[in-house]
């Protein structure tokens, strides 16, 4: 049986682990839950490998399929996008997206609350497989090793975005309610240490390469890859340039751009495979119309406007549609809506692009002027541009945030978190965001949560 068919096979086991990991989740608050009296911390699930395959599966499933990382209208590709300057919002009754494009955010939102509940019930989940695998005796130390490796990765991950949106949260590595029911916020230099603690872990326990031949389950590479990110939001331009470019060195470059959001992209450091084998990607359903004026959302003319000319990403990833007198566009960089040929397409994560863009502005914090210029040039020549004409620090790193923005449009938030790390957030927005606040940096912590837990207290500014 090939790696891919026994991927595939996990889904049959993904009803029972999905109730056993997320069934007792239902309830609205993960710290509410009682002491779990499921198969989930006991030794029917923990004495197989099947088993727990298939609840690392469940999980990624969660991600691909509810909030922060996925492709529908709850994932932060369409709410930051619509946060910030990517999307215009054309809707007429005041769905959640309203709030996000109006930047009018109430601590007492459904999309908030939701937001932290999945990503917290993700990191429960994660912290019960590292817990059973550890103190179960039916794995051998490098399946030991496998698991929680791939369930730190995802701790790491979703702590990462957490603290990214709403500044200073618990992190939580346990499943004992008695603790994660009274868990403080903890400063944005713990959590961090946290997640590079559980990154470097990974990086250790993690195999050589993905274990389904698809770039759809976490390997070395991947935590690396989340970990350059990591180095860079905090300012380590040296480890951020180094751990960048062990994930260049082992990463082929797809130089074709029709190519980069295809599920074979030689590019591709970890993608989210479609639910089932005729289906395709959620991105295309939520960003793909078909009629004038847009339903829903549309890239905004803010966007399309700073693609230059001849930049075969506007070409190729961008979709238009006219009524005759406007024109309107959307994010085609998935093309296959459901019933078309599939599934060509998956949803991609993390991608080889990222990475030379982390080193390019690694090089040019660190006076490296030569080699960040490559880095860009290496962007824009896959574009069909020529190359880039900064020649100082301050030039690249202008450069090198237009690349972003163009290159990572509609991408899990990329343009809100790079305006926000590089303080740009007010001088981008205020000026074309009537609802922009400088408070509006981090989203509000859900006011249910601050009730049932006044440690997490006080609010964010603003809110």
């Amino acid at each position: 049986m090939t790696k891919h068919i026994k991927y595939r096979a996990a889904k049959y086991l993904l009803p029972f682990i999905l109730l056993l990991f997320f069934g007792f989740l239902a309830c609205e608050d993960f710290v509410e839950v009682d002491t779990p009296n499921h198969l989930l911390s006991g030794e029917n699930l923990f004495n197989d490998t099947k088993t727990v395959e298939a609840a690392m599966v469940g999980i990624y499933a969660q991600l691909r399929n509810s909030f922060l990382l996925t492709g529908t209208s709850q994932g932060l590709s369409n709410l930051m996008g619509l946060y910030t300057d990517e999307m215009d919002y054309y809707g007429n009754s005041p769905i959640r997206e309203a709030s996000f494009y109006r930047n009018n955010l109430l601590a007492s939102d459904e999309t908030g609350a939701e937001i932290w509940n999945a990503s917290y019930n993700q990191i429960y989940a994660s912290n019960a497989i590292i817990e059973g695998v550890t103190n179960s005796s039916s794995f051998t130390a490098e399946e030991k090793a496998h698991f929680t490796g791939e369930a730190k990765f995802i701790r790491a991950l979703l702590h990462f975005y957490l603290v990214n949106l709403f500044g200073e949260v618990p992190y939580i590595n346990t499943t004992n309610y008695l603790e994660n029911q009274i868990a403080s916020r903890q400063p944005l230099e713990e959590v961090y240490a946290s997640v590079i603690t559980d990154l470097e872990v990974a990086i250790y326990q993690l195999p050589e390469e993905d274990v389904s031949g698809e770039h759809v389950r976490p390997d070395k590479r991947t935590a690396k890859a989340l970990l350059a990110r990591v180095y860079l939001y905090m300012q380590n331009w040296e480890l951020a340039a180094m751990l960048s470019e062990d994930v260049i060195s082992n990463t082929v470059w797809e130089a074709d751009p029709q190519s980069v959001f295809l599920k074979e992209c030689q590019g591709t450091i970890w993608q989210f495979m479609p639910e089932f084998e005729e289906s395709n990607t959620l991105e295309a359903q939520t960003f793909i119309f078909q009629t004038a004026p847009p339903p829903v959302r549309a890239l905004s003319s803010h966007l399309i406007s700073a693609f230059e000319a001849g930049d075969l990403r506007k070409e190729l990833w961008v979709g238009e549609v006219s009524d005759g007198g406007d024109s309107y566009y959307y994010s085609a960089k998935y093309k296959l809506l459901p019933g078309e040929t599939g599934n060509a397409e998956y949803s991609k994560v993390l991608r080889l692009a990222e990475q030379y863009l982390i080193r390019a502005e690694a090089r040019a914090r660190m006076g490296d002027i030569a080699g960040a210029q490559a880095d860009i040039n290496k962007i824009r020549a896959r574009a069909g541009l020529a190359n880039t004409t900064a020649t100082s620090e301050s030039e690249l790193l202008k450069a090198i945030l237009h690349e972003r923005r163009v290159e990572l449009f509609t991408e899990h938030g990329h343009r809100f978190f790079d305006l926000k790390r590089t303080n740009q957030l007010d001088e981008t927005l205020s000026t074309i965001k009537p609802g922009w606040n400088t408070t509006d940096r981090l989203l509000p912590i859900p006011e249910k949560e601050l009730l049932v837990n006044p440690n997490l207290q006080p609010q964010n500014p603003g809110y």
